[in-house]
């Protein structure tokens, strides 16, 4: 593909303004040389091959001139990105062998002699900065000045104000953007991100009534953790788009943020049937086959993902949840920073990055991780829970907390936040024990699936009120018994209820409690058998 990109730009290189095109007759011979004065179409070709190429300093330089509304943006936004493009140059990421140092280590910058290109000249101050975009502050001049600006070139300015830290400005280009040209999807998509609440979202002038505002609503309440809600609103667009692959990929996401795997996985699955050879998405098939621990199906899906296109960072990433399923978490590391070198702003090989650090007790440059991830998305609650993990390990509970907290925040629903806050709470250095119990409560009332919360709070309250204490101890035998699981957690419910049954005067269901205690080896049985003398006297004395 790059050598046809390439042999398009030399094609283009001849004279843009007078190509000339040779007619053959039958045998091969020239019969008449037509000459094409036109120009305008041929220089805006040109320009183009220089954009695919990744060239856009010579596509905003081509069109220079350009005053028509498609070559005038393509101009505009190859400035931008030339200067994007300067910026991840200047601030890279080196491959540091998996120790952390250099992750996020700047360069020396950008030549800050370069010429403004396109149609400007460079704003007051720009150019001095050396990890920044050096086009911003001319590109939002000559943006501010611009007269009869259409959907893209509004597209175009909303992102420049975001960029330069106005977010306000940003937000009303970008929703001007989505009015005038309805089907440019970036522009909706710039727009989730400075979206605080579906609130806000409902407060703006958006073109409501066109069926892109739906897939909108869709993709915000993804980002919003509203998953449930998101699924819905994907589902009933599915009816309208039943072969769309992106709108089967929300789906499987909102599954997986709703921890049904099963699900996400078969979606996934139908996806692949239906384009075997689609990347976009397929990392995060891949973390539901890392949950899951399905070596077979993450190895033959990074094996095929690597002999399709081992240079996209979707690949990558696959690539390092292998080794990191594997637990060889330095080669995980490699991979993941190979992803970072190929999107800056890739979100999840941060946080993924991130998590590889911790399992190497590397926890400098797990924080460093996590705090990129937060930086490039704030509503990613994996990077603020990361953060409180790494963290607790450090043991700074305060610290821990605070991250805790931001977590909890974005995932109310989510009864691992609830747990983790409430370990936190238990901590030494802490030991607020009231605390560390409404968020155990919390955790159970979202359906707390691993049973710590459970344990935890028969734990907390044993010493204190030993009837909740036997409330919770039951709710965790009953959930041990209906997994089938044999372990210490059922051992502790059952001499704990046989002691507090034996109290209570309820000795029927203290000598069930006992009779169940004989099948375990060790102390737990001799001490078992002692119980059910003393019950069977106090039986007969009752009698």
């Amino acid at each position: 593909a790059r050598g046809l990109a390439h042999a398009a730009s030399a094609v283009g290189r001849g004279d843009a303004s007078m190509m000339a095109m040779e007619e053959y007759d039958n045998d091969g011979g020239v019969f008449s040389v037509v000459v094409d004065n036109s120009g305008a179409d041929d220089i805006y070709q040109l320009a183009k091959s220089y954009f695919d190429l990744g060239e856009y300093r010579r596509c905003a330089y081509a069109l220079k001139d350009a005053s028509a509304p498609l070559p005038t943006f393509v101009r505009e936004y190859a400035t931008f990105l030339a200067g994007e493009k300067s910026k991840g140059q200047s601030a890279g990421v080196s491959d540091d062998g998996g120790d952390g140092k250099g992750l996020s280590s700047a360069g020396q910058g950008g030549d800050s002699a370069t010429q403004s290109i396109g149609a400007r000249r460079h704003g007051a101050g720009a150019g001095t900065s050396t990890t920044g975009n050096q086009e911003l502050e001319s590109l939002n001049e000559w943006l501010r000045g611009a007269t009869n600006k259409d959907g893209f070139l509004t597209y175009l300015h909303g992102v420049v104000c975001r960029e330069i830290g106005q977010p306000a400005d940003a937000k009303a280009h970008l929703v001007q953007a989505c009015k005038l040209y309805p089907l440019n999807w970036s522009a909706w998509q710039a727009l989730i991100p400075m979206l605080a609440s579906e609130e806000e979202e409902r407060a703006l002038d958006l073109p409501r009534s066109h069926w892109v505002y739906r897939w909108f609503l869709g993709a915000l309440q993804l980002e919003m953790q509203k998953n449930k809600e998101s699924l819905d609103t994907f589902i009933a667009l599915g009816a309208e788009f039943p072969q769309s692959k992106v709108l089967l990929g929300h789906m499987a996401e909102a599954h997986y943020n709703l921890r049904e795997f099963d699900q996400a996985q078969d979606i996934y699955r139908d996806i692949r049937e239906l384009d075997p050879y689609r990347i976009d998405g397929m990392d995060n098939y891949s973390n539901v086959l890392y949950v899951k621990e399905e070596f077979a199906d993450l190895s033959h899906l990074a094996h095929h993902l690597v002999m399709t296109d081992k240079y996209r960072p979707e690949t990558c990433c696959i690539v390092g949840n292998y080794y990191s399923l594997k637990s060889q978490h330095a080669k995980a590391v490699v991979y993941f920073k190979r992803a970072l070198r190929l999107n800056p702003r890739y979100l999840s090989a941060w946080t993924l990055v991130g998590h590889e650090y911790v399992e190497m007790k590397n926890p400098a440059a797990a924080i460093d991780a996590y705090r990129h991830a937060v930086d490039i998305n704030p509503r990613d609650f994996r990077a603020w829970y990361g953060l409180g993990q790494t963290y607790e390990i450090l043991q700074m509970p305060y610290y821990a907390m605070y991250y805790y907290q931001q977590a909890v925040k974005l995932r109310p629903d989510d009864a691992r936040m609830w747990c983790a806050m409430g370990q936190c709470y238990e901590s030494d250095q802490l030991k607020m024990f009231t605390s560390a119990i409404r968020c155990y409560q919390r955790a159970v009332a979202n359906n707390e699936r691993e049973g710590l919360a459970l344990s935890k709070l028969a734990t907390l309250h044993a010493n204190k009120n030993e009837k909740a204490a036997a409330h919770y101890y039951l709710l965790n035998l009953k959930r041990l018994d209906e997994e089938g699981v044999e372990s210490g957690e059922k051992i502790e419910a059952l001499e704990f209820l046989s002691q507090f049954y034996k109290k209570e005067g309820r000795l029927g269901e203290a000598e069930a409690a006992c009779v169940r205690l004989l099948d375990v080896p060790g102390p737990a049985k001799h001490a078992a058998k002692a119980l059910l003398r003393e019950i069977h006297s106090m039986q007969s004395a009752a009698k």
